[in-house]
């Protein structure tokens, strides 16, 4: 569905509508800092094709914060994979600042739901890990790991193993990570859906400080509506497979943001209008409370 020409409820109606951003009509790539021009993706499997992707059309301005909201399977990872140059789309176009996007760049920030942490290296060590790697020189990087996990709230566990940390400080760690060689794009899988709900929250706040002082640009796959909202810029969702992006929703709340935003009744109807695109998305009509 294009939003432009098709809209997801008439304006006055739909709680959601003053705040609703235009999807691209134009392959103007160079206008932007991320773009998507008709992006698909189909897995060849034993049984038959999966087309995954159906089609994706997305700008994203330089030091925007976008969440990615769907049902389950429906592509979200996919479409974050094809942008970072893990997985190579079968149709379409992605461009960075003007360059297609063709495989894994140095300047992107990689973090999944599994930490992955080195267990036998120190929390700084870790940290440090993606410079060792590129081969730059660590100690041009040692005092930004420093100032990172100080922000993170583990200045002092940096001598410390992943075994002795708990879930949400390991992936502070991954966070601090991601960071460390100053990427130009973040990229987010799911980070915190295997961390309890108040670690999760401990780590979105976290995230949204680190924010206000880096203020990358980033994509974050999250399956929490709530998450998205209070994290983002904007908030895409997506349909079930074979997916298509149904809306692209910028949210009204300034920054820096503070965890009170999330009591207001204007974020209730914006999570409550998510929700109904998402269910729509499911290909079926929301459930009322309760049922």
């Amino acid at each position: 569905m294009d939003l432009a020409s098709n809209p997801l409820a008439p304006a006055g109606t739909d709680p959601a509508a003053a705040w609703r951003h235009p999807m691209p009509v134009a392959a103007d790539r160079d206008a932007a800092y991320l773009s998507l021009r008709n992006v698909r993706k189909v897995y060849q499997t034993r049984s038959g094709d999966v087309e995954a992707v159906g089609m994706a059309n997305l700008d994203i301005a330089a030091g925007e914060f976008v969440s990615i909201l769907g049902p389950s399977g429906c592509g979200k990872s996919t479409l974050l994979s094809m942008v970072g140059g893990l997985e190579s789309v079968t149709e379409g176009e992605i461009w960075i600042e003007g360059a297609r996007v063709t495989g894994p760049r140095r300047d992107f920030g990689y973090i999944f739901q599994d930490p992955t942490l080195l267990p036998w290296k120190s929390v700084l060590d870790n940290v440090l890990f993606p410079i060792r790697t590129q081969k730059r020189p660590v100690a041009d990087y040692e005092g930004e790991a420093h100032r990172l996990l100080e922000r993170v709230g583990l200045g002092e566990f940096k001598a410390k193993r992943p075994r002795e940390l708990s879930g949400g400080m390991r992936q502070r760690v991954a966070l601090c990570r991601g960071l460390i060689n100053d990427p130009r794009l973040m990229l987010m899988d799911e980070p915190f859906s295997a961390l309890d709900a108040i670690s999760r929250d401990d780590m979105n706040l976290a995230l949204v400080r680190l924010w206000d002082s880096y203020h990358k640009t980033a994509l974050f796959v999250t399956h929490s509506i709530r998450e998205a909202v209070f994290l983002a810029d904007r908030v895409l969702v997506m349909t079930a497979r074979p997916s298509r992006i149904v809306a692209d929703l910028r949210l009204p709340f300034a920054r820096p943001r503070d965890v009170t935003v999330q009591d207001s009744p204007e974020f209730n109807r914006i999570c409550a209008w998510l929700r109904d695109q998402i269910q729509a998305g499911y290909g079926r009509a929301a459930q009322p409370a309760g049922g």
